[in-house]
């Protein structure tokens, strides 16, 4: 079961790899809107009468049901049920008897984090009512938490937060990335621009980005698009080009030429990173998060600290890609590197973690 299937994003494709690991699953889900899913598992799909009430793609005015919809969910009896969780989905243990494994993307960070209610539309007001259900609802979070019976983390990171907040350990799954699509092509070569790839939205840091390309004087393809593009477009040097939200086939194309990609937001895990790496490109990214997991130092690219305290974080991105030299990086080894996230190596690990479940149960 997942939370929501409103998009097609990195989680939604981890529930597509769980799903064929075990077609005669049903997949539940409290919302969702047709289309999202490839129609073969669209059929599987049951969600309740709260995706009558979706606008769009927009759930925000659903969030105070979502926790009690995965709760009372009606699920058939099962050996095991998979929750994949983003905020609420740890509340299944309340509907089922079987035994549970969380695949936690991450505890909601805007729940346990209040850095992350920060912006939060609606101004202060929404803010105000964001710290207030988050208040109410961290006993509720960590009481279904501890009901779990197999924990299961998507980075690092995302298990120190599962320590920190809920108490638990948890096992390391890297999320699935499709390695046999994203291959390198011998035929084509390397360009001189850095890349940016994904949704244009603050916590990613594209404006690092653009900032570091512009101050460098470097080129940069910015792939995407989202609510900072306006701004982005207005702090970019003339160096930098927009290409708008690309398909698959582009993506691929900007992944085998780009001199390196780059990540400088703190993501959970960052499946974009391992793409990358997978044609055979290096990647710079934040040293933090999922990017820890997902980039060797001096081998697959580089890791950038973060700036201290007062410090100039554009300056240290500039310098790094004023002296990236893609040249020092072999992208036969970043290829093999990024193969250890495939697709298969996800679904036998999540398959252990679930046979494992079942016999203890």
């Amino acid at each position: 079961m997942h939370e929501r299937f409103t998009e097609f994003a990195g989680s939604e494709a981890v529930v597509e790899q769980m799903a064929r690991e075990w077609p005669d699953a049903p997949i539940f889900a409290p919302i969702g809107r047709p289309g999202v899913l490839p129609p073969e598992l669209e059929r599987r799909l049951r969600t309740t009468g709260l995706s009558r009430l979706l606008r769009g793609s927009t759930y925000a005015h659903l969030l105070p049901a979502l926790p009690v919809a995965m709760s009372r969910l009606s699920l058939p009896p099962s050996d095991v049920v998979i929750a994949s969780h983003h905020a609420f989905a740890t509340q299944v243990v309340r509907a089922t008897s079987a035994p549970v494994v969380a695949y936690v993307h991450s505890p909601a960070r805007w729940v346990w984090d209040p850095s992350m209610r920060t912006g939060e539309a609606g101004g202060r007001l929404g803010e105000a009512a964001l710290a207030a259900f988050s208040t109410a609802f961290r006993p509720v979070d960590r009481a279904a938490a501890a009901r779990v019976h197999s924990m299961v983390a998507n980075s690092r990171a995302v298990a120190d937060r599962v320590s920190d907040w809920w108490g638990r350990e948890a096992t390391v799954v890297h999320p699935p990335v499709d390695t046999e699509y994203y291959t390198p092509d011998a035929g084509v070569s390397r360009d001189d621009f850095f890349l940016i790839a994904g949704r244009l939205v603050p916590y990613k840091r594209p404006d690092l980005a653009v900032r570091a390309a512009q101050r460098a004087g470097v080129p940069l393809v910015v792939a995407g698009d989202g609510r900072a593009r306006a701004e982005l477009e207005e702090l970019a040097g003339p160096d930098t080009r927009f290409v708008g939200r690309v398909d698959d086939a582009e993506l691929r194309d900007l992944f085998r030429r780009c001199r390196a990609l780059l990540m400088p937001g703190t993501e959970d895990f960052g499946i974009v990173p391992v793409e990358a790496q997978a044609c055979g490109a290096p990647v710079l990214a934040i040293d933090a998060g999922g990017a820890r997991d997902s980039v060797l130092p001096g081998v697959t690219g580089e890791l950038v600290p973060p700036a201290p305290l007062g410090g100039d974080e554009v300056d240290a991105w500039a310098h790094q890609l004023a002296s990236f030299d893609a040249a020092a990086y072999d992208s036969a080894v970043i290829r093999r590197h990024a193969e250890s996230f495939s697709r298969a190596s996800f679904r036998k690990a999540m398959a252990d973690v679930v046979t494992a479940t079942i016999e203890a149960a």
